[in-house]
């Protein structure tokens, strides 16, 4: 639990029991998971906590929120020395449309967008749907 406690706490965040289990989760989670899905997995926490520590998170940077265009926002851990949120150059996520996995493809940026000079980007997503490469072996 120390190393968990020190991610924690080189985000800023301070650890608590609950925060502490869901980096843990969020860790053995290789996919952006939503409120609900951490839900299902703490059936006895509240969601309000759940919510709060996802809030927490992504305040701080240790996660980041992804529209994959489902209608239900997921939240996946950035990167070691991310800086998702602030970069021009954002990564894509991929959605499959068989597992319903959204992942991170933290190795394909998105390429530059250009807006009219009087606009402010405050987001840009990419997110690629299709069949992952776990569904397409099968």
């Amino acid at each position: 639990m120390i190393l968990f406690e020190n991610i924690l706490l080189k985000n800023n965040i301070r650890p608590t029991a609950m925060r502490l289990l869901v980096l843990r989760f969020l860790m053995s989670e290789n996919k952006a998971i939503s409120l609900n899905y951490l839900e299902k997995h703490f059936e006895k926490s509240d969601r309000t906590t759940l919510f709060r520590t996802l809030k927490t998170f992504l305040k701080n940077g240790l996660v980041h929120k992804i529209d994959d265009g489902t209608g239900i926002a997921k939240y996946a851990l950035c990167e070691e020395n991310c800086t998702c949120e602030h970069e021009p150059y954002l990564h894509a996520h991929f959605h499959c449309k068989i597992c319903k996995k959204t992942e991170c493809l933290p190795n394909y940026k998105t390429p530059k967008v250009s807006i009219p000079k009087n606009y402010t980007a405050q987001q840009i997503s990419l997110v690629v749907k299709g069949i992952c490469g776990k569904c397409n072996s099968n």
